[in-house]
C-alpha cells in the first residue's frame, strides 16, 4: 500500500503560536570548572492543522528557546483532522517512547500527558484520548507524537490511494 506523508508547509502567512515543552540544563565539566548550557524543545502550530517542533541549544535560556522556535518553523507539517479530533487510532514510537492515540467524542477534551498535550494543542486537536508508554523523555515523546500525526490519513486520502469515490470508502 502506498504511504502518504504529511505535506510540508512554509511558515509564511501563518499565525503560529509556540509552546515550550521542556528546558534542560546541561553541564559540561572541564578543567576550569563546570560550564552550563541549556537545551529547549519547542512546538509551534497554528491550531488549524499545522505543527512543527524544534530543538534549540544555547548558553542562555532565552536564546535556546528562540533557536528552538526558529528550528520548529523550518519543519512544519499539515495534519489531517476530522473536525477537532484525529481521523483514526494510531500508534507510534521514537526511541524508547511509545504513544497511542485515538479519536474522542466532542467535548471529551485532550486527555494526554504534558509533552503530548502541547503537540495536540498546537495542531488544534481538542478531543483525543492519548497514552504514552515507555520512556517519558519529552524529546522522544514529541517526536513520536508528531510522527504518528504525520502518518494520519483522512477519508479523502484513502479514497485517492484506493482509486475509488468517497461514498465507497465507508460503504464498501
Amino acid at each position: 500500500m502506498a504511504s502518504i506523508k504529511a505535506k510540508k508547509v512554509k511558515a509564511t502567512d501563518l499565525e503560529l503560536k509556540d509552546r515550550l515543552v521542556a528546558i534542560q540544563r546541561v553541564t559540561k565539566v572541564t578543567k576550569g570548572g563546570r560550564h552550563f548550557s541549556f537545551a529547549a524543545i519547542v512546538v509551534v502550530g497554528d491550531e488549524k492543522g499545522v505543527v512543527g517542533y524544534g530543538l534549540g541549544k544555547a548558553g542562555e535560556v532565552t536564546s535556546a528557546i528562540s533557536k528552538g522556535i526558529e528550528d520548529a518553523k523550518k519543519n512544519l507539517y499539515r495534519i489531517p483532522l476530522n473536525r477537532e479530533t484525529i481521523p483514526h487510532e494510531m500508534e507510534s514510537k521514537f526511541g524508547g517512547a511509545r504513544v497511542f492515540m485515538k479519536p474522542a467524542a466532542p467535548g471529551s477534551g485532550v486527555i494526554a500527558g504534558g509533552a503530548m498535550r502541547a503537540v495536540f494543542e498546537s495542531v488544534g486537536i481538542h478531543d483525543v484520548l492519548a497514552k504514552s508508554k515507555g520512556s517519558s523523555n519529552p524529546h522522544n515523546l514529541v517526536k513520536a507524537t508528531v510522527h504518528a500525526l504525520m502518518e494520519m490519513r483522512d477519508a479523502y486520502q484513502v479514497a485517492g490511494v484506493r482509486g475509488i469515490k468517497m461514498d465507497k470508502v465507508f460503504n464498501g
